[in-house]
């Protein structure tokens, strides 16, 4: 007996991966966050599956109809938007799921992340600019942890993605700059990533609470900053990957002398 928990992607029905779609295709009994989750994606469930939506559900409830269906012998999945390992909300269902002996298997998805970054065209990681990526989120209502604050960690001066951010842009502006970024930063903000009403904002980081506030954007945002993301990058030629230089020598490739 297990559930299947499901990453559905960004949004883009066609970005959920072959074994999400098989197991959403195959399952007696779906259970999916309807405010998040296209319904276009749950439409390619069979026909006669149990399809339920859990945007008004608590986790007690939405457990326990996953217990009482798996029990009674039906294939069970819980479909979550972008990959669920990324604010998914899984471990508090996992920790529930145990105590009745139920097992699980986690099927990761596209995240927002990922689905942003393409939007836009960008790597996130440029050689010689920066090789680390760090994802995260302002702190609101729900508080980090003391060693995770976000002036502490832009305090690397590499690429950020900040998660769940899209009304704390003031609280980001001024982190980020108490971490010595400069004010001509570029972010980038990608609102519903793969969605059809797909909004892109490109900016800087002085600007990007006037931005996004002219654009209306405050909520399914994610806030990409960072030199990585500089708009005129792919123009520039002091940043390219050992990869594919002709000089480098690796494994599968001798080499070529200048």
């Amino acid at each position: 007996m297990k559930i299947y928990i499901v990453g559905a992607g960004p949004g883009d029905p066609d970005l959920i991966t072959v074994k999400g779609l098989n197991i959403l295709q195959t399952a007696d009994v779906i259970l999916y966050t309807d405010s998040l989750v296209n319904e276009e994606l749950i439409a390619k469930s069979k026909p006669d599956a149990e399809v339920l939506k859990t945007a008004g559900m608590h986790l007690e409830e939405i457990v326990g109809i996953m217990v009482d269906r798996v029990k009674e012998g039906k294939m069970v999945a819980r479909i979550h938007t972008g990959d669920p390992a990324m604010y998914g909300a899984i471990m508090e269902q996992i920790v529930l799921l145990k105590k009745e002996g139920i097992g699980y298997e986690v099927i990761p998805g596209v995240s927002s992340v990922f689905a942003s970054a393409a939007a836009i065209g960008a790597e996130l990681t440029i050689p010689d600019l920066t090789q680390t990526l760090i994802l995260t989120r302002a702190e609101g209502r729900t508080p980090v942890p003391e060693f995770e604050k976000l002036r502490d960690l832009a305090s690397h001066h590499c690429t950020i993605a900040l998660f769940l951010s899209a009304t704390l842009t003031k609280k980001i502006v001024k982190e980020l700059q108490e971490a010595g970024w400069k004010d001509d930063t570029p972010v980038a903000v990608i609102q519903r990533a793969t969605w059809p009403d797909q909004k892109i904002v490109r900016t800087t980081l002085v600007n990007l609470d006037d931005d996004m506030r002219q654009n209306g954007i405050r909520k399914h945002a994610m806030i990409l900053a960072g030199w990585a993301l500089d708009p005129t990058i792919h123009d520039k030629d002091e940043y390219r990957s050992k990869l594919y230089d002709a000089s480098f020598t690796h494994g599968f490739r001798k080499g070529v002398k200048p």
